[in-house]
């Protein structure tokens, strides 16, 4: 065991530690994290509907909430709060990615977010073409073409077309939109830092207010970039998308899909639990170090799955997983915090419980009773450094293990439909029982999974907090 961790520290911490602070990386997670605010009031607004509009269904087939004063209007204020937040995300982390990028790079970081957040904007789709193919009578053809031409309507004998423009697609401002951010909102930010850092700018008087020179100076490296990622949208439109594919379609059918369907395999998961428990062993934050894989394939994932809910409810999670569409997923970030981390990262929440019960070691007890307040909130450090588990061989097995098999639970009781997915994403300070409940639409089963995982992690944590029985205590005093 010493020749391991002498081995993970040599090799495998130092590198973990140089990735967990690479400055793209931090700017991508905490880009991720500045959107909470958005997200998370998006998230109770769907939470709500989800409680008062479908979870009746369940037990009442009869239900019909839109038909029930009060709560019809409820849901409809919800709904606006979904317009202004879930629906247009991927304006939201524009922003937040381009300002945090900025930010690492010590320029202006307001500019930073304004060039992101237009570099997206370049590539929205502003007009719409649907043709249906139907039979149609010649006078019929001859009415719409006359009357409707204005609304974007035309006819012909053997198909009706609807077109029109100004129109921005809602599926190119959500969550879809993300890993064309990450790529071109990126890439137009860091050229905006570099020829600000290189002083190539628009020089005025000392005598101009701070604002206003701060505004000019950003004049130049903007219009570099924003001109650099609109030369690609052209090129773009002129060879791959020359059939009107868009750059943000594109991307996410050969790019972000692939990492969505990775995302779905079991063997993902698993590695995805162990690399954060491994992380975590060496005092690395897992979730911070691997947050821009998290957020950006199962955060997407959940995006989908919220929105999704939001607009048809389970049913139609159901028929997209089934269709494989991209628009429904089976795992995705919040399904591990429901079935796998209570208590926060590797579910030490059993282990106080654990401690508490068998251990004969004061200093454990001690550490347990502190960490039990917190725990229930799924935060953990005073566990993690107290005990500590941090660089102790005792439970460095039980640290992996007990969080791969509640992962596993979780996994293959919402593959085989013993519960329905994550479709809300709930603040992580909730309780466990009470998160599971609500991420998945409030569907009663999540909470016994989740029991079953908890049962299963004290089983595995057991012996080994039996076996620290007999080590030398710490003493406090």
């Amino acid at each position: 065991m010493n020749a391991v961790t002498l081995f993970m520290e040599k090799y495998f911490v130092p590198v973990a530690a140089k990735v967990g602070g690479q400055k793209h990386l931090v700017a991508i997670r905490d880009a991720f994290i500045a959107t909470l605010p958005a997200t998370m009031a998006g998230s109770i607004a769907v939470m709500i509907n989800a409680i008062i509009r479908d979870m009746p269904v369940a037990f009442n087939p009869d239900y019909r909430a839109s038909e029930i004063p009060v709560i019809r209007e409820i849901i409809g204020v919800n709904g606006f709060v979904w317009n202004g937040t879930l629906a247009v995300v991927g304006l939201i982390f524009a922003f937040c990615w381009g300002y945090n990028l900025a930010r690492a790079y010590k320029v202006n970081e307001l500019a930073g977010g304004i060039v992101a957040l237009s570099a997206l904007i370049q590539g929205v789709a502003f007009s719409y073409r649907n043709t249906a193919e139907i039979s149609l009578p010649q006078n019929i053809v001859d009415l719409i073409n006359e009357q409707a031409a204005g609304a974007g309507i035309s006819a012909t004998t053997e198909s009706l077309t609807a077109a029109g423009w100004g129109w921005l697609r809602l599926g190119h401002l959500d969550g879809n939109a993300y890993f064309t951010i990450m790529i071109l909102g990126g890439l137009a930010t860091i050229i905006y830092a570099k020829l600000m850092l290189k002083d190539i700018t628009i020089k005025l008087p000392d005598s101009v207010p701070p604002a206003v020179a701060k505004a000019f100076t950003a004049i130049i490296p903007a219009a570099v970039a924003l001109y650099s990622t609109a030369i690609i949208y052209f090129i773009f439109s002129r060879t791959i998308g020359a059939d009107g594919i868009q750059v943000i379609t594109w991307v996410q059918q050969t790019i972000a899909h692939p990492f969505l369907r990775l995302s779905q395999g079991f063997g993902a998961t698993m590695l995805v639990s162990f690399l954060i428990s491994l992380l975590w062993l060496f005092g690395l934050h897992g979730p911070n170090v691997l947050g821009p894989v998290l957020s950006s394939i199962w955060g997407q994932a959940q995006m989908a799955n919220v929105n999704t809910f939001q607009e048809g409810g389970m049913q139609a999670i159901h028929d997209a997983i089934a269709a494989g569409n991209q628009e429904g997923f089976r795992w995705v970030s919040g399904s591990f915090d429901a079935y796998a981390w209570f208590g926060g990262s590797g579910g030490t929440l059993s282990l106080i419980l654990v401690i508490l019960l068998v251990s004969k070691r004061a200093d454990y007890k001690t550490v347990a009773k502190l960490g039990l307040g917190p725990g229930i909130f799924n935060i953990n450090e005073p566990v993690m450094f107290g005990l500590p588990i941090v660089m102790n061989p005792i439970f460095a097995l039980p640290f992996f293990i007990a969080p791969m098999v509640a992962t596993a639970i979780g996994f293959f009781a919402t593959q085989f439909g013993l519960v329905n997915p994550v479709v809300v994403a709930v603040p992580w300070v909730l309780p466990p029982f009470l998160m599971s409940f609500l991420a998945t639409g409030a569907d009663w089963r999540a909470p016994i999974v989740t029991l079953v995982s908890f049962v299963a992690t004290i089983f595995i944590w057991l012996p080994f907090v039996l076996a620290a029985n007999s080590q030398k205590e710490v003493d406090f005093d």
